[in-house]
C-alpha cells in the first residue's frame, strides 16, 4: 500500500472515478500500512524521517509517479503546518500530520 505525503487527481489512472476520503489516526494509518506493506511513494527525505518517526516504521524518501486504478487504497500523510525545517525528524510547534485513507471506486 502506498503511503503518500499528498495526494493529486493526477494519480487516477481512468476516469470516471470517485474517491472516498476518510480521516484516519496515526495508529489505523500504521495498523494499514503493515497489514498491506508499505510501499512509500513520499517524496522528500524530511518528511520521509517525520513519518516514520510518528508510525515508528522505517519510511524511505522515494520520488516517483503514482497510477491508481478501481480498487487501490492510500495512506495519506497531509502534513499542516510551517515549512519543515531542513533535516526535521520531528514536527515543528503548531505543526500536525492529518492520516486519510483514500480508496479509487
Amino acid at each position: 500500500m502506498y503511503l503518500l505525503n499528498s495526494f493529486s487527481l493526477n494519480m487516477l489512472g481512468n476516469f470516471p472515478a470517485s474517491i472516498e476520503v476518510k480521516e484516519v489516526g496515526e495508529e489505523e494509518a500504521r495498523d494499514e500500512l503493515l497489514r498491506h506493506g508499505l510501499d512509500s511513494a513520499v517524496g522528500h527525505a524530511d518528511t520521509a524521517a517525520v513519518f516514520g518517526g510518528i508510525l515508528g516504521l522505517d519510511v524511505k524518501p522515494e520520488r516517483r509517479t503514482v497510477s491508481l486504478e478501481k480498487g487501490d487504497r492510500v495512506v495519506v500523510g497531509q502534513y499542516r503546518g510551517p515549512r519543515l525545517p531542513e533535516g526535521a525528524t520531528t514536527l515543528p510547534e503548531g505543526a500536525t500530520i492529518q492520516w486519510m485513507v483514500v480508496s479509487v471506486r
